[in-house]
């Protein structure tokens, strides 16, 4: 390697020289309030500095480090050159010149027009029609918008707009207005001639950029590098340190990486895989998130976020011994990938979709989706059959718990657990294994609730406030779904859209709902707990969540009431004029009042339906692994 130099433009691109980013690099993301519009104003005020001082002051602006090494096919005709790392500003000062160069084109500036082509093109007629044309060629996602944006007679046509165009637009108007001398925002007009101008601009764009140039051309590790090297204002992910150590390691396989770019790794540098998504207490690209999840269900093993990177290549470099090995293993890679980009896709009556929507969104238990992945890739070819055996095991695992309030601090644990309890498993008994292996749990912090234990404790705690009205919600909902199933009579109906938690009994009891003889303290403290508990809670409409309010019960204790509207009417008369769901159906059917008992009976009731829709753990295999630890001491 050479010792780090500084370098200008004029360094960087006189001569016949081709700088190419790799097509498997990141596309271009620079934007104007980052980076465009702060380096224009560093690019003004050092050219208006020498046009103001002369020789009086010597000014210059740094943009970082630009690395880079011998490409291949380099020759004494043409020097290829490989960016390792600076490939957004050196794609930025080849927009800039040309946006500069085409500003000056017609100008009578020939001399300043002709030193600024020199620096973004090699002009000789053996290029022509070339990428060796452009003295910087960009990676795969942006080339067809570069050489638009950089060449007028190119046919290329891109789909849309990107950043690329957007950069040459932005600073080919800021260079037009301050050459010929426009006033700025606040009013200021640039110093000097415009033939001044032109020429110490010119002079600024080849002389007066600086970057410290390192040429890797040797033994050094460029990989070690690319790692510890951000462009400025956009930090790398670590989808971004994979790529590049993938599509080198790529390279000295002989492999078609140019394919690579395309068939694996061009949907990753989209939007959607790089927008930030908040988990918890962290934002992160959905790329990184997918890649720990993917790690995580591939080695069996918790990964660190900080370790990412590193587990990928320790996990990857033996599975990639030869261009046909690496494809196939970037290939399932890309299978996984898009079937986590489909997950929003999933129909909520399919077993996949259902899983997604009750137990990862509504229960925030994304821990899950390492195994969620694992079930249902097409990598593994689970049966449909085995797929719905696993996953209704898992959702009822955690609704189950979820309910009863049990903790779930130790879910990233049990999936590596069962993940690991998966290896080798045939696909045809996959499901069958996980709903074995959840059965097996004694622990206190992953055990299976029995139907039992389940049916005779989950009644009774305080629900509504301790646990999110968004999971009770879809808890009754599916009550409410398999209800209707037990009868032909309802008919295959779809639930109305934003069913909120209604309290049968309501939280202000004391208005409307005093006992005669009045309730002890201690009554009422039993009716403040029974309010808030499972049998007390039922799902209605919005708009009839505000009409019910805190209503009496019966139409006699609500002569007067005005409220809400429905002037006189009891809370049983209006659930049941605008009721459409059998859960309230039951609760209306021979209701003359609605107290404690009624609510302990329904929490009952809702309590086998729920074992009902979550068939719970293997009770023989749950037996015998209770047995087995009470042989072992416990142990």
């Amino acid at each position: 390697m050479q010792q780090p130099s500084k370098a200008t433009p004029g360094d960087l691109f006189w001569g016949p020289k081709h700088y190419e980013i790799p097509a498997y690099q990141r596309p271009y993301v620079w934007t104007e309030e980052d980076q465009w519009a702060p380096l224009w104003d560093d690019i003004v005020s050092v050219t208006e500095t020498h046009l103001i001082d002369g020789a009086k002051r010597v000014a210059s602006h740094f943009l970082g480090a630009v690395v880079f090494e011998a490409g291949q096919g380099s020759s004494t005709g043409l020097v290829r050159l490989d960016v390792i790392d600076g490939q957004q500003r050196l794609t930025t000062m080849q927009i800039l010149i040309d946006a500069a160069h085409e500003v000056l084109v017609g100008r009578d500036h020939i001399d300043d027009v002709e030193r600024l082509e020199a620096l973004i093109l090699n002009k000789e007629s053996k290029y022509k029609g070339l990428p060796e044309r452009f003295k910087l060629w960009p990676s795969q996602a942006n080339r067809e918008e570069f050489k638009h944006a950089m060449d007028p007679e190119s046919e290329s046509t891109p789909e849309v707009s990107g950043q690329i165009q957007g950069a040459h637009d932005f600073f080919s108007a800021e260079a037009r207005r301050w050459l010929l001398g426009h006033p700025d925002d606040d009013g200021n007009v640039p110093p000097g001639t415009e033939a001044e101008r032109a020429a110490e601009l010119t002079e600024t764009l080849a002389n007066r950029l600086v970057v410290v140039s390192i040429d890797l051309t040797g033994d050094d590790d460029a990989q070690l590098i690319f790692e510890t090297l951000n462009d400025r204002g956009t930090p790398l992910l670590k989808a971004d340190l994979i790529k590049n150590w993938v599509f080198r390691l790529g390279k000295t396989l002989g492999a078609d990486v140019d394919k690579w770019s395309q068939t694996v790794w061009e949907d990753f540098d989209t939007d959607w895989w790089r927008e930030e998504i908040t988990q918890g207490r962290m934002s992160r690209s959905r790329v990184d998130i997918f890649l720990h999840y993917w790690l995580t269900m591939r080695l069996r093993d918790e990964v660190r976020q900080d370790r990412i990177f590193d587990e990928f290549r320790d996990y990857a470099e033996p599975l990639m011994l030869d261009a046909a090995s690496a494809e196939s293993f970037l290939s399932e890679l890309r299978n996984d990938a898009d079937t986590y980009r489909g997950l929003g896709a999933l129909s909520a009556d399919t077993v996949p979709g259902r899983f997604r929507t009750r137990v990862i969104e509504a229960m925030e238990l994304a821990a899950t989706t390492p195994i969620f992945l694992w079930v249902i890739s097409d990598n593994h070819a689970i049966p449909d059959s085995q797929i719905t055996i696993g996953l209704d095991a898992l959702e009822s695992w955690v609704v189950r718990r979820t309910l009863l309030q049990l903790t779930s601090k130790d879910m990233n644990k049990l999936i590596v657990a069962l993940l690991k309890a998966l290896k080798g498993v045939h696909p045809a008994e996959a499901g069958e294994r996980v709903r074995r292996f959840l059965s097996e749990q004694t622990a206190g912090t992953r055990e299976w609730p029995t139907d039992a234990r389940f049916i005779a404790e989950v009644g009774a705690p305080r629900m509504y406030g301790n646990i999110k009205q968004g999971r009770i919600a879809v808890v009754l909902g599916a009550v409410e779904a398999y209800k209707r199933s037990l009868s032909s009579k309802y008919g295959a109906v779809s639930l109305p859209t934003g069913l909120t938690i209604e309290h049968v009994m309501p939280q202000k009891w004391r208005e409307h709902w005093t006992s005669t003889p009045r309730l002890t303290p201690e009554q009422e403290q039993k009716r403040d707990k029974a309010v808030h508990s499972l049998g007390n809670l039922t799902l209605v409409t919005q708009a009839l969540n505000s009409s019910l309010s805190n209503r009496p019960w019966t139409d006699s204790q609500a002569v007067g009431l005005s409220v809400g509207g429905k002037t006189g009417k009891g809370k049983w008369s209006v659930l049941d004029e605008f009721n459409l769901l059998v859960l309230n159906k039951e609760v209306l059917e021979s209701q003359i009042e609605w107290t404690e008992k009624d609510i302990a009976d329904r929490a009952q009731q809702l309590a086998i339906a729920i074992t009902k829709v979550w068939a719970g753990p293997d009770q023989g295999i749950q037996d015998a692994a209770r047995a087995a630890q009470l042989g072992t001491g416990g142990r």
